[in-house]
């Protein structure tokens, strides 16, 4: 079970490290590194599920547009972003939302040790802003998997690419080596804000 001591207690290990923010990659900067950005498109629908999840936990969501960020993938920050994602994908016993809570989808923390693909998100991310990560450097994501089903994974912005946080797969991986259709995420200055990544994906979601 994951409470609210063990989220302090890991959150309390990681902030020795200062995490530094790097100015934002434009066009050019994506565009020299291969790849390494996920290109972002045009506003999009927000999920019920975060707009849901928002609703239920006053202060998660809230808050003024932030410049766009990305944070300096140095060895105490990939040290970090190891350890989290070890331990919550570790800690916490995969269930539908059907299963566990008797509906189709709900966005929600696993304080009970339990939860689907958004609970692993959520949890990833809360523990990063804790530890001192900039929000506009963590973006839930909405992707289509191997299986061609709808999934969700937390993207870290950094100075050296877009990183993924999976709870199906052991190693953090660029985005564009997971082997996912990448159809949205958050906006890097707007949480509440949400942007196309890959069209293609986009019309295998519709259908």
């Amino acid at each position: 079970m994951i409470s609210t001591g063990k989220i302090a207690a890991l959150a309390l290990t990681l902030l020795g490290a200062a995490w530094i923010a790097a100015p934002q990659a434009g066009a050019a900067g994506a565009q020299a590194n291969g790849g390494a950005f996920e290109p972002a498109g045009a506003r999009t629908s927000v999920p019920w599920g975060w707009v849901d999840y928002c609703r239920r936990y006053a202060g998660e969501c809230d808050g003024a547009a932030l410049p766009a960020t990305r944070v300096a993938l140095d060895g105490a920050l990939r040290d970090a972003l190891v350890k989290v994602d070890d331990e919550v994908n570790a800690a916490i016993d995969p269930v539908s939302a059907m299963d566990h809570w008797g509906v189709v989808n709900k966005w929600d923390l696993p304080l009970d040790g339990r939860g689907d693909c958004n609970s692993y998100v959520l949890m990833k991310r809360k523990l990063l802003l804790e530890a001192g990560l900039p929000r506009q450097a963590l973006l839930a994501t909405v992707v289509i998997d191997k299986q061609g089903e709808g999934h969700l994974v937390l993207t870290v912005a950094t100075d050296r690419g877009d990183l993924v946080l999976d709870n199906l797969e052991p190693r953090i991986l660029p985005w564009d080596e997971t082997g996912y259709d990448f159809v949205k995420r958050q906006s890097q200055e707007d949480p509440n804000v949400w942007i196309s990544v890959n069209a293609r994906a986009v019309v295998a979601a519709a259908n």
